[in-house]
């Protein structure tokens, strides 16, 4: 299993819209507000790296509202 914690910055005023959005994607499983150079934080797991990929740029990136992501990966011992 791949684990993905996404860094979220959004446009003014649209963190709450970027939230909701976030909510009806099925891979995400933990989503939190921040406060600080990021918006949002939300946890992806997926069956695969390539997977969390596309969930990345094809679902999370191409919500309005959102200017710019970083993924950071994790892994399992």
């Amino acid at each position: 299993m791949a684990v993905g914690f996404v860094l979220i910055s959004t446009a003014p005023t649209k963190e709450r819209e970027v939230y909701k959005e976030l909510t009806k994607i099925p891979d995400i499983v933990e989503i939190h507000p921040l406060f600080g150079e990021y918006d949002i934080i939300a946890k992806i797991e997926a069956d695969s790296f390539d997977k969390l990929g596309k969930i990345i740029v094809n679902r999370i990136r191409s919500i309005r509202g959102v200017v710019d992501t970083k993924t950071l990966t994790g892994t399992q011992f």
